[in-house]
């Protein structure tokens, strides 16, 4: 269990961010989920804004288009061909960089996809109730019940695009992963522990 690699997919609002980071602290992993986008920005040589803007979004730049784009080495704007694809594989490399250096907890992203090759890898969904789910998005929100359902099926449509994109799989769909849970059935705390319980039993 040296260099386990644990990915997690998510429902909005199902908590998988907070039990992602809670299998980091019980693994004594590194977390990565916005700090993904850091990443691949250095490792690209292109503005953390560029990726924050196309974060989990499928067809935002299509085909190969000129835009202007701020370097991170200064703050002159240059010309630069890319396309959202090539946004793709910047990401892809920083995950697979990240994966070779030890354990990781990597949410999202494609990241079961990407690292489909590695091993010891374990891939799991986090899934809830539509109730439980708005719930959790009002209160972290601020908003109202009406807006935190428009907020999970907009965003769900759009994660989802992007990762059968990219993928080519389905996402959600229980053969893509080890493990599928509800998360609003246990709640969150005994939900990661079970799902601990489980990766520990898978490499043991």
């Amino acid at each position: 269990m040296d260099n386990i690699i644990i990915n997690v997919g998510r429902q909005l609002g199902s908590g998988g961010h907070d039990i992602g980071r809670m299998l980091a602290l019980d693994f004594n992993a590194k977390y990565y989920d916005r700090e993904l986008l850091n990443l691949a920005a250095k490792e690209s040589g292109f503005s953390e804004k560029i990726f924050e803007e196309n974060d989990e979004k499928k067809g935002f730049l299509r085909g190969l288009l000129n835009v202007q784009t701020p370097h991170l080495g200064g703050g002159n704007l240059y010309k630069s061909n890319f396309s959202q694809e090539s946004l793709f594989q910047f990401q892809s490399d920083a995950i697979r960089k990240a994966a070779k250096e030890g354990r990781c907890v990597f949410v999202g992203r494609c990241a079961d996809y990407i690292l489909r090759d590695f091993k010891n890898v374990v891939n799991i969904f986090v899934t809830a109730s539509m109730d439980f789910r708005i719930n959790q998005v009002m209160v972290k929100r601020n908003i109202t019940r009406e807006e935190a359902r428009h907020f999970i099926e907009h965003g769900e449509s759009r994660r989802a695009q992007y990762y059968n994109y990219y993928t080519g799989k389905k996402w959600g769909a229980a053969e893509s992963y080890d493990l599928c849970i509800d998360s609003s059935i246990l709640g969150l705390v005994e939900t990661e522990k079970l799902i601990a319980d489980f990766i520990r039993k898978r490499f043991r």
